[in-house]
């Protein structure tokens, strides 16, 4: 048997046995177009719908018995210097390239395998800049421009808002168009709102951080003229929205018709596994943002000036903005391959030829409607559409429980890092990286096991609501680690008095006979550790008169400190300029029970995913995929960074003074945001759990005889040829 001669076996399989269709070849002139043969040979045969020619009658098989067109060593020389041609039935070019440039090289990655890559890395990139460098800068981007919490947790939720708006139109116009133009298309505009939100730092001013040696001692200058220090930068907040719109509307089609696409192009048995590929690289994006993000923090936003504060100073501004002219580039690059590839890859039409419908049955048959070739290619179908979508109440309860799990996901991928700068005393840089290393593993490692274990199991429909449910419960016991949290550093006159005693929340006593004739000023905040381990307001509120130029483990040290006493000799103490080390032992179990909850989470994700899209009819996935998304971001994605960022705002014990304005916070109660984390995850853990559980006691698959297959389909969701047509040899798989 001749060997096959184009990527038909890229999923690891290929039929060994011709399969003998019994019904007559289309007739001459609509089957397509036809490759002209020299004289005395044999033509290659009628094209497939599959973008392949057989001899005889269209047979999904003679893709991997036959070569696509045998050729004689000279010909195929002369063939392959002007480009492959793939054409399917309905006469679309099915070749890698751009218009007609598609040369022969380029149709070594015209794979499902080629497609996956060149979309993980979409996926990497798009996680990398939304859910990865915007969550680590949140902090500094709060201090560089005056932006409260639910400010920041705004510019966080634009993404989804502009989600929304385009999924309707993308998922529907898109999943019966060309999938990789509006793929590639999408990542030009996501690299274009890249490029937008680091705009700010090139049209504003440079960042004039007051140095501790000018402002920080007991008796400096202390004047800080108020038309100075008030400022109108939080007007910047708009740039930023605007930036994260555009990522929102390069986004859309990426996880609707990507994951589409992806589902067409393979085996049903492979689906989950290439879905939680994609997603897995969508996760590890974050990851990577908050371990690049976190190294970038370290380096000063005006890059080649010389400062005297360092990065755990409260002054300190990273050059947050790198990171996003690096994505943005590398998204408008990667938008180049991806708008080269076909409506569908060769090959791909078998595999919809063996699909076994899951789709939930309705009452009425009127489900029925969508397996017509011709439905939903106009508008006037764009009601019918969703209001089929609305009938299917597993479908419903599905984006139901996406909807509650997004929005935990949401509000602790943007404040996470700041939950773990206040627990464990952090710099920002430190959290941020802290934080990559939690997701890394467990966000990554969940998403890739959800998928692998759906394959792994050949689980139906109902049986992977089921797996969705087992994580939901699990994460959910898991959430009450939120019990406990770390104890807030000692801060002198703002959690305890300075001669020790308590201080009622709310209050700031900054003032004390230690640093009375001192003339210190609450907007100059530069907290400092002292000796006695309680931090001070700033050097001048611990009343050091000196600051040393040599630096005690690459920190600032100032002396002569009025309301520090050294613990052994009589006098003064000293202090080091930043935070003090959290010594809290409770940090380990805090870090791991955050981590099974992260695993569990997004060991959900792509069996609820798969679910979704298996639950309805093949022609309605992409849409199915698109309402869904509008559900998630509507009731999760968008109230969920707001939501947390208020209810943040009111565990702040110490707001940042700008002459009276408000501005960011500087230190949070740490019991008070554990609690209102603990009541956030319980409420959507249980409303999740509560989802998933309706949607399997309501699921009805359809019945065995109605599926195309027999009803002694293997579980992988290969249809057994032979009860449908009794002269049909058994699929092999190699």
């Amino acid at each position: 048997m001749a060997m096959p001669q184009n990527s038909t076996g890229e999923n690891g399989f290929c039929f060994t046995q011709t399969l003998d269709f019994s019904h007559p070849p289309p007739p001459p002139g609509k089957a397509g177009r036809t490759f002209d043969t020299p004289s005395g040979r044999e033509p290659c045969g009628t094209p497939l719908s599959n973008g392949m020619a057989s001899s005889g009658v269209p047979s999904p098989a003679d893709s991997c018995a036959k070569p696509l067109c045998s050729t004689t060593p000279g010909e195929e020389e002369t063939q392959f210097s002007e480009g492959i041609k793939y054409v399917s039935a309905e006469g679309e070019e099915l070749a890698c390239g751009w218009g007609g440039f598609t040369p022969g090289c380029l149709q070594l990655f015209n794979t499902s395998k080629g497609i996956l890559f060149f979309l993980c890395v979409a996926s990497f990139l798009q996680g990398m800049t939304v859910n990865g460098f915007i969550n680590t800068v949140i902090t500094s981007i709060e201090r560089r421009f005056d932006l409260h919490s639910y400010q920041s947790g705004l510019i966080a939720s634009s993404y989804d808002i502009a989600a929304c708006i385009c999924l309707t139109f993308v998922s529907y116009f898109g999943g019966n168009g060309h999938k990789p133009r509006w793929l590639g298309w999408g990542m030009l505009v996501m690299g274009l709102g890249s490029l937008l939100f680091a705009l700010p730092h090139f049209t504003m001013g440079r960042y004039e951080a007051r140095s501790a040696a000018e402002v920080g001692v007991c008796g400096g200058n202390q004047s800080l003229p108020c038309a100075q220090a008030a400022s109108s930068l939080s007007s910047y907040r708009f740039v930023f929205m605007l930036g994260q719109f555009l990522h929102g509307m390069g986004a859309t089609p990426l996880y609707t018709l990507g994951v589409t696409y992806l589902d067409e192009n393979v085996k049903t048995n492979y689906s989950p596994v290439y879905i939680a590929v994609f997603y897995t690289a969508a996760i590890l994006g974050p990851a990577a943002g908050y371990l690049v993000g976190g190294m970038f923090l370290n380096i000063y936003t005006e890059i080649g000036r010389k400062i005297d504060i360092t990065p755990e100073s409260m002054l300190w501004v990273g050059a947050w903005w790198i990171g996003f002219l690096g994505a943005g580039a590398a998204s408008l690059l990667i938008s180049i391959p991806i708008l080269g590839y076909p409506q569908r890859l060769p090959g791909s039409q078998r595999y919809i030829v063996m699909r076994v419908s899951e789709a939930h049955q309705l009452k009425d048959g009127s489900h029925k409607k969508a397996s017509d070739p011709d439905f939903g290619k106009t508008v006037k179908d764009l009601p019918r559409s969703v209001l089929l979508l609305l009938k299917n109440p597993t479908f419903i309860f599905l984006c139901l429980a996406g909807a509650t799990e997004a929005t935990l996901i949401a509000g602790m991928s943007t404040f996470g890092p700041k939950f773990l700068e206040s627990q464990f005393s952090l710099s920002a840089s430190e959290a941020a990286t802290f934080f990559g290393y939690l997701v890394v593993p467990a966000g990554g490692g969940g998403t890739f096991l959800g998928g692998f274990l759906v394959n792994k199991f050949k689980l139906r429909c109902s049986g992977i609501i089921k797996l969705c449910l087992l994580c939901t419960v699990s994460s959910l016991l898991a959430i009450f680690i939120f019990f406990i949290h770390c104890p807030n550093m000692p801060m002198a006159g703002v959690t305890q008095m300075y001669e020790g005693s308590a201080l009622p929340g709310g209050h700031l006593h900054l003032t004390a006979a230690c640093n009375a004739g001192c003339g210190c000023l609450q907007e100059n905040y530069n907290p400092v550790c002292g000796s006695d381990d309680i931090m001070y307001y700033s050097p001048c509120h611990a009343g050091c008169k000196k600051v040393s130029d040599d630096l005690r483990n690459g920190k600032k040290v100032y002396h002569e400190c009025s309301c520090i006493e050294k613990t052994l000799l009589p006098g003064p103490g000293d202090a080091e300029a930043g935070k003090c080390t959290s010594s809290c032992a409770k940090r380990p179990l805090l870090l791991f029970f955050m981590f099974v909850v992260i695993l569990f989470t997004f060991l959900s994700s792509i069996p609820a995913l798969t679910a979704t899209l298996r639950c309805v009819s093949d022609r309605q996935r992409s849409f199915a995929l698109g309402i869904q998304w509008i559900v998630v971001r509507t009731l999760g994605g968008i109230p969920g960074p707001i939501a947390f960022g208020s209810m943040i705002d009111k565990s702040c014990l110490l707001w940042q003074d700008q002459c009276g304005e408000q501005g960011s916070c500087y230190v949070y109660q740490n019991s008070a945001m554990s609690r209102y984390t603990l009541i956030a995850g319980l409420v959507y853990k249980v409303l999740g759990t509560t989802f998933f559980v309706v949607a399997c006691l309501l699921y009805k698959p359809p019945p065995p005889e109605l599926a195309p297959g027999s009803s002694d389909t293997s579980e992988n969701g290969n249809c057994d040829l032979q009860d449908l047509k009794p002269s049909l040899p058994a699929e092999e798989d190699i």
